[in-house]
């Protein structure tokens, strides 16, 4: 299976997200990075943009995901974009991270993440 890799990092959205009530009312930061596992081969030569993956078109499904709908669990929006990206892209695998900010636990952190890999062979 091919290594080669393409990452969009830190696409950050204000969003709805979160298990109480205030968080979902306030609203917050929520950062989404993505991992995109295929082989690069056949762009690398051919600098053919229809041999890889599209970022823009990533990038706009990923903001319409988190916009969809108020998630409750950070896991649950990584579970969605990450099955959504397997389904829409030709990609072997795909890592979804997905980071959030102000969360209230009682103590100061800089955030908290849950990270989803999910393969296009299941």
């Amino acid at each position: 299976m091919p290594r080669d890799c393409i990452r969009i990092v830190n696409m950050t959205f204000y969003g709805h997200h979160g298990v109480e009530e205030s968080e979902r009312e306030l609203g917050g930061r929520f950062a989404v990075d993505v991992e995109l596992y295929l082989d690069l081969e056949p762009a690398g030569s051919t600098d053919d943009l229809t041999k890889t993956v599209d970022y823009k078109a990533v990038y706009k499904l990923v903001r319409e995901m988190e916009g969809a709908r108020n998630y409750e669990l950070v896991e649950a929006l990584a579970h969605d974009v990450a099955e959504a990206i397997i389904a829409q892209f030709a990609v072997d695998e795909v890592v979804v991270r997905v980071r959030k900010q102000s969360v209230p636990l009682g103590g100061l952190i800089d955030y908290t993440e849950a990270e989803i890999r999910r393969s296009a062979d299941g």
